[in-house]
């Protein structure tokens, strides 16, 4: 019975997850991936580590699954999107990889944004640039590091990196080189884009593109020994990891929006003909053809784990003594918020925002006979809102009558049903385990012809999916509440930059 591996790298941890052909997960194994920061703004990780902590997890991957290496058909990777990875001439690493968290080029963008740039890169290419975007961060790396710049002979993705250590093999996907390059028409690089962003010196430096379920080469010898596939395996070029886990969930396709609720807000929706907004990255679907239209910030579930993290450690060490869930005993704290009046709102702009990036979180309404609960109830409602601020943008453009929900806070039905009343439609939660990792599966699968595409899930998804439905009277509550959460915003425009200059001195 044929098996595949997916390989899902986020932005801390990466996982190689087995699965059977009817989707069932095997064994997973993870390893975290330390984050250099040594200045501010920049965040990055070194590409060997990287590189050399997957192929562990991989190795451990397949010894738990309980099935022989030899019954691996195929690999697919999918990892985080947008950062930046390079390589010399000769096919080594250039410096660090560097993350999509990392906003060293934000000046850059700003520059963009008014000197016309980003406009003309929004006609061309579906999407302003962004602090994190292939283009800002290699503009940044052209003017503060020219040697480096003068050095680079690839420039790819976090996955294509992890392709390459596989295969040996250098290129990108449709998904991926979508970021910053393609024409948003024809979906192939655009010729003249590289000079647009004054980057003109790389026009040799951009991967070859191929389909997400495009076998392009086999695990070499050298892979085979550090991860215990078998030499050969097929391995297909894989995909950004936003559409992997919209395919993953079942979520991708015209008519409904996929909701990822993870270190970033996600929320994507497919057409077969591109729209461009300045609210939403209009890029490259699954095939020609197909435009994967995304509305992104980083202000999402990252905000109730950063709440955990730093004010509720005494509780998460006696959830952990005790085996229980610290998620549970929150979650109940926080349903009987939810069931009396409160004041406390929150914007969750702690890593960023949809409204710039001087944009900060911060607790309104918040009084003394105020606690915990309460503050985790504005939490949740925050990213819910915001959220709702990006589907809100693709509903101007697109159709949408459901919703699919994904994200470790969408396993909680008090958090499930609130995304439901906020969004005002049915969200569907898919019991779906490792939902980015199944979706680069799922295009091993159709590499190899095991499914007929990429979007052929061997899965009943209705019997695996529970459907939460608006709440009429909570729905109508929650719209006033985000009517304040957004009129609080517009009135903090102005004030946003003033807080950030306050911690400007140092910065960098």
């Amino acid at each position: 019975m044929p098996c595949l591996l997916g390989i899902d790298n986020g932005l801390t941890v990466t996982k190689a997850v087995v699965f059977d052909e009817t989707g069932a997960v095997l064994s997973v194994a993870r390893r975290r991936i330390p984050q250099i920061m040594t200045k501010a703004r920049h965040v990055e990780r070194d590409m060997a580590g990287l590189w050399a902590a997957t192929a562990e997890a991989i190795s451990d991957a397949i010894a738990e699954s309980g099935r022989p290496a030899s019954e691996i058909a195929a690999v697919a990777a999918t990892a985080h999107g947008d950062g930046l990875y390079l390589l010399d001439r000769d096919g080594n690493p250039l410096g660090h990889g560097i993350l999509s968290l990392d906003s060293r080029a934000g000046d850059i963008v700003a520059r963009w944004d008014g000197d016309g740039t980003a406009e003309a890169a929004l006609a061309l290419s579906g999407q302003r640039p962004h602090a994190s975007a292939p283009a800002s961060l290699l503009a940044h790396i052209r003017e503060h590091e020219p040697e480096r710049f003068g050095a680079i002979g690839t420039a790819f993705a976090c996955k294509d990196w992890l392709r390459y250590c596989l295969t040996g093999t250098i290129g990108t996907d449709l998904t991926e080189a979508s970021t910053s390059f393609t024409e948003v028409a024809s979906q192939a690089y655009a010729p003249d884009i590289l000079e647009l962003y004054g980057l003109g010196a790389l026009s040799g430096a951009l991967p070859e593109l191929a389909l997400p379920d495009a076998v392009i080469g086999g695990v070499t010898p050298q892979a085979a020994a550090l991860t215990g596939l078998v030499a050969g395996t097929p391995v297909v070029a894989g995909l950004h990891d936003v559409t992997a886990s919209s395919l993953g969930i079942g979520g991708y396709g015209v008519g409904q929006v996929a909701v990822v609720a993870g270190t970033y807000s996600i929320n994507e929706t497919v057409s077969t003909r591109p729209v461009v907004d300045a609210r939403w990255f209009c890029r490259n679907g699954l095939r020609f053809g197909e435009w994967n239209n995304m509305a992104i910030s980083p202000a999402s579930a990252a905000n109730y784990d950063w709440f955990l993290d730093r004010l509720c450690k005494s509780d998460q060490k006696a959830a952990e003594v005790e085996g229980a869930s610290i998620h549970e005993r929150l979650g109940r704290e926080i349903g009987e918020a939810i069931e009396r009046p409160s004041t406390v709102l929150f914007h969750p702009y702690l890593f960023g925002s949809p409204h710039g990036s001087t944009a900060s979180a911060g607790f309104l309404g918040l009084r003394g006979w105020h606690g915990r609960a309460d503050m985790l109830r504005a939490v949740i409602e925050g990213i819910a809102f915001n959220h709702r601020v990006h589907v809100g943008d693709l509903r101007q453009g697109f159709e949408m009558k459901t919703a699919k929900l994904t994200g470790g806070i969408s396993r909680n039905p008090l958090f499930a049903q609130l995304f439901a009343d906020v969004l005002g439609m049915t969200v569907t939660v898919t019991d779906t385990e490792e939902a980015a990792a199944w979706g680069a599966a799922l295009c091993a699968g159709s590499g190899i012809g095991l499914f007929s595409s990429p979007t052929d899930d061997p899965r009943d998804l209705a019997s695996i999916g529970h459907d939460y439905h608006p709440d009429l009277v909570r729905q109508k509550a929650l719209d006033e509440r985000y009517g304040l959460h957004s009129d609080l915003a517009k009135a903090l425009a102005p004030l946003w930059p003033r807080i950030e200059a306050f911690g400007s001195e140092g910065a960098e």
